[in-house]
């Protein structure tokens, strides 16, 4: 069997800032065909985009996807939420820890899977301002370092 390679679309390093990201998915996503050749451009922004379930199926919403430039007609709206695909079980699972323990699914990455379009998804826990400080100061201090053992060679 051939090894299928993956190529990143677009990181959300915003969630990775905002949030404390506890666990991963991997979902398909459910998408048109002129969406999927502006993915292929990168003309796609995670920034401010969440995951919400309604009625057992799961929506990416907020995901911007901007219309194809030689797509006229048959463009759909960027803003649209888009159907992600998961196996019924771990939607479910996914629901009741979002419900019991207020926590949030945030789209963390899309990438190509062979020919395919995958949507990493995070269940993720707010951070408060003094985390962000925290966490800006570790990564502070390591470039610091990394940068004070550079200038030692």
């Amino acid at each position: 069997m051939a090894k299928t390679e993956t190529r990143v679309i677009a990181p959300n390093k915003k969630a990775y800032h905002d949030y404390f990201v506890l666990d991963k998915y991997e979902a398909g996503i459910a998408l048109y065909g002129t969406e999927v050749k502006s993915l292929r451009q990168g003309a796609v922004n995670l920034k401010d985009s969440y995951c919400e379930i309604k009625n057992g199926e799961i929506f990416a919403v907020g995901m911007h996807i901007s219309p194809y430039e030689k797509g006229n007609i048959y463009n759909r709206e960027p803003l649209r939420p888009k159907k992600l695909l998961m196996h019924k079980r771990e939607i479910i699972r996914l629901f009741s820890k979002v419900k019991e323990d207020g926590l949030t699914l945030i789209p963390l990455s899309l990438y190509f899977v062979g020919s395919k379009v995958k949507c990493e998804v995070g269940l993720c826990k707010g951070k408060k301002l003094y985390d962000k400080r925290d966490t800006d100061a570790k990564r502070q201090a390591s470039r610091d370092i990394d940068r004070a053992m550079k200038e030692r060679r």
